[in-house]
């Protein structure tokens, strides 16, 4: 038996609540940066995979601000960014980050909690 607090939720109400939080994750706001070391090829393709994969996915849903580190090592430094590319999702929380190069869009889904860990299949996320 199933012992409900007085004024707690049940468990359907419980089941209903995390459907819903889920729902509005869906439809959140998303606040990305990504840090570049310069316009190097890399950089490039990482700004341009992100924003493909932002295009098709959260369509109209984020904001993304792309910092150069040498241009800004201030803002780096206060991220504690060690590596370039690196993708920092603010928003929704929790906040993760994604080290390393865009190209591999499974893996940029699940850190953007898109996509869950188990469709990724073999290999694991780096978070």
């Amino acid at each position: 038996m199933v012992e409900k607090r007085k004024g707690g939720r049940g468990p359907v109400r419980e089941r209903k609540a995390r459907t819903a939080a889920r729902g509005k994750t869906k439809q959140a706001k998303y606040v990305l940066r990504l840090y570049v070391a310069g316009i190097s090829p890399r950089s490039e393709q990482a700004i341009r995979k992100l924003k493909a994969i932002c295009d098709e996915h959260l369509a109209g849903r984020y904001d993304l601000q792309v910092i150069d580190i040498y241009q800004q090592p201030v803002l780096a430094r206060d991220e504690q960014i060690v590596a370039a590319p690196t993708l920092i999702k603010k928003l929704p929380r929790p906040l993760r980050r994604l080290i390393g190069g865009m190209a591999d869009e499974e893996r940029v889904l699940v850190g953007l909690d898109l996509k869950s860990i188990e469709h990724r299949g073999r290999g694991g996320v780096s978070g």
